[in-house]
């Protein structure tokens, strides 16, 4: 199945092996009826328009009217986002798709007024609404609203900023036609002299080439290309901070930093103690490099040695269902109960998509709404060990999500992106124990600490260091410091020699790595992953040393949803985010790793 799956067409794909969706709706004709009834309940937004000061029961009532018209609407949004991706081609669900998304955008502007009439609510009167049972409820929804007061303008002000949304999206949107559609990458030679046209998804493939050559003529091939649209790339990532300046300023915010960081309610001190931390603890990963080109046997190491496998020719064969039962062994720590709901899901229930088919998005996710069990894309390859850890990477979405929904209301069912990352990451810990706690070769042994050493680089060291050069271009555009070619990338070039260290020979061109990374068009998000790697090693060392408790905490933050700021439902959990210490007991654990490397390849 697994090496014939890509050439199927979607009606030729097993049963056994796709989703079931017919918990969302079991006929096309259902959703359709459905999406036409909801269309009509947009107008009666209208009618609490300007209502919602008069009394806590007609708050209320808008509130309820919001929160039930968004659960049909995820239910909708979700079974067209799921079926349009089974097959891109697919006309009848790309049209659905399509139509969803109308509805999304409608119903956003007949909403808008919400949380501006809100602000508008004196506060006196506020005080009493939120004191009243009627409202009990939705207290913690209407303070987390009510943070923004300071920061929420007079109405047509709001006004005239929403209506900027289509327009600020222009330096992000013309950034993913030039990187997606424009650039051409070019052409090399790979190690049977064979010509390949470059791309951004070969490229890390082909970095991963043993013959040295094909690895230096792909990554210089590569940044000519880029360099090539240097000052285009420099103008665009320039005029993305200026937007988000503008935005930060007419919100009265110290800084944008600031205003990314309040939306969670994450002190900046969280920010700070991640950049000291791993400023503190670079000589493991100078230490790794070193070894890399002993390993290699390198007179130098370059950027494009640092991915090469260390062991040759590793043989990997995991159908599936095996995964499966790897996965449910790896995460017994976590209890009778996960494990048995885990492989219920995987298995019996369907919840993934386990094959790639022509059309199929590619990648994987986990997805699913409040009134749907998870769902899992997945383009699983047997022959492919990555392939089993992004399934439990995607599983411990899925089962945060099910354990989420199924303890909390809907109004408090998701969790935010800064916890987002922390359970997936656990179960990838927990698979990784349970393969090196085998009798394994010695060869697998490496690969599996080089896995994880390369995990922790990408993850933890790596995105700290665009988390810092963020911190830093930002600041200095709020200084008034132009930023133009030349600055964007003798700031990365400092962080560069910061964080590969004196073993590194870095090329000039590596100076236009910042250009090509599309999260920081996505301000201030990167430093998630590393500080979710944190929590995550902090957590699965809690649980797999402790007992009943420390199993109890973490199970009682996956059930929490976002019912609690997501720096408190982590201390619920046993893991202070406000200390530098969760991150410093990721390095290490990385140190760790590096001298373990050390023994076994001496």
């Amino acid at each position: 199945m697994d090496a014939k799956a890509g050439t199927l067409a979607r009606d030729e794909v097993s049963v056994e092996s796709q989703w079931d969706l017919t918990g969302l709706y079991s006929f096309d004709d259902v959703w359709s009826t459905e999406l036409t009834e909801l269309e009509a309940e947009i107008e009666k937004y209208a009618s609490f328009a300007g209502t919602l000061g008069e009394s806590a029961l007609k708050l209320k009532a808008c509130l309820e009217f919001d929160m039930n018209f968004s659960r049909q609407l995820e239910k909708l949004y979700t079974f067209s986002h799921l079926k349009n991706d089974e097959d891109k081609t697919n006309s009848l669900y790309q049209g659905n798709f399509e139509k969803v998304m109308m509805l999304v955008n409608e119903a956003s502007r007949a909403s808008s007024f919400i949380q501006s009439e809100i602000m508008s609510i004196p506060d006196d009167t506020m005080q009493a609404f939120l004191a009243d049972k009627e409202l009990e409820f939705y207290r913690f929804h209407l303070e987390q609203v009510l943070r923004y007061r300071v920061h929420t303008l007079s109405e047509k002000e709001e006004a005239l900023l929403a209506a900027t949304g289509e327009m600020s999206r222009g330096m992000r949107d013309a950034f993913d036609m030039l990187d997606n559609a424009d650039l051409k990458l070019g052409e090399v030679e790979d190690e049977n002299g064979e010509t390949v046209i470059l791309t951004h998804g070969n490229f890390q493939s082909l970095l991963q080439s043993y013959d040295r050559r094909v690895r230096q003529d792909a990554f210089n091939t590569y940044y000519k290309a880029y360099e090539s649209h240097q000052y285009t790339y420099s103008t665009l990532l320039a005029g993305s901070i200026k937007k988000d300046l503008f935005y930060s300023r007419a919100k009265k915010f110290s800084s944008y930093r600031a205003k990314a960081l309040f939306s969670e309610n994450i002190p900046v001190e969280v920010y700070d103690n991640l950049l000291e931390s791993v400023h503190q603890n670079l000589d493991p990963l100078y230490k790794y490099f070193d070894l890399r080109k002993r390993l290699l046997e390198l007179d130098e190491l370059h950027m494009y040695d640092c991915n090469v496998p260390l062991v040759k020719d590793m043989k990997w064969h995991m159908p599936f269902e095996q995964a499966v039962e790897e996965i449910k062994s790896a995460l017994h720590p976590l209890g009778e109960e996960y494990v048995e709901q885990l492989g219920r899901g995987l298995s019996v229930d369907r919840w993934t998509d386990r094959y790639e088919n022509k059309g199929k998005r590619s990648g994987a996710y986990s997805s699913g709404c409040y009134d749907s069990n998870p769902f899992i894309l997945m383009n699983y390859r047997e022959d492919n060990i990555n392939s089993a850890y992004t399934l439990a990477h995607e599983a411990g979405h899925s089962m945060h999500s099910f354990y989420s929904r199924k303890n909390q209301p809907y109004l408090y069912s998701d969790y935010t992106i800064f916890v987002a990352e922390v359970a997936s990451t656990f179960n990838e810990a927990l698979l990784t124990r349970h393969f090196l706690s085998q009798d394994i070769a010695p060869d697998m042994r490496i690969y599996l600490i080089c896995r994880e050493i390369d995990n922790f680089r990408g993850t933890l060291y790596r995105q700290t260091m665009f988390a810092e050069f963020e911190h830093q271009v930002y600041k200095a555009m709020e200084g008034n410091e132009p930023l133009t070619l030349e600055p964007f990338k003798k700031i990365y070039r400092d962080l560069l020699e910061r964080y590969f260290g004196p073993g590194v020979v870095l090329d000039d061109c590596l100076s236009l790595e910042c250009f090509r990374i599309p999260h920081f068009y996505f301000s201030f998000y990167v430093y998630k992953y590393a500080t979710g790697i944190s929590a995550a090693y902090a957590l699965a060392d809690r649980v797999t040393s402790g007992g009943e408790t420390e199993l109890n905490d973490y199970l009682g933050f996956l059930k929490s949803g976002g019912s609690k700021y997501p720096i408190d439902l982590l201390k619920s959990a046993g893991v202070d985010m406000l200390s530098p210490e969760p991150v410093k007991t990721a390095l290490a654990k990385f140190s760790t790793l590096v001298d373990e490397l050390e023994q076994l390849t001496q």
